[in-house]
């Protein structure tokens, strides 16, 4: 394991901004558990899918939408908080 100093841009919690040395922009640091129930919501949505469901899928997919845009907001207002572009 390596130390190292970090630039953080949010608070902490389940998916802080934080920027590692040597690159440009930050990134989302993504928690264990937090990353384990995005799989999961991948994986409800292609079960849903092999099934024919398409109604489940679709209504799984909506929440792992909201999900990820959630995470994106949270990142697009540390950078536009902190008057960074976006990398995009």
């Amino acid at each position: 394991m390596e130390r190292i100093e970090a630039e953080l841009f949010t608070d902490g919690g389940n998916s802080a901004v934080v920027r590692l040395p040597g690159r440009r922009f930050p990134g989302v640091l993504v928690q264990g558990d937090s990353l384990h129930i995005l799989r999961s919501d991948v994986a409800e949505v292609v079960e849903a899918c092999e099934r024919g469901d398409v109604d489940e899928a679709r209504d799984s997919a909506g929440l792992l939408l909201a999900n990820l845009d959630a995470l994106l907001a949270r990142y697009e207002a540390a950078l536009s908080e902190h008057e960074m572009p976006r990398p995009y």
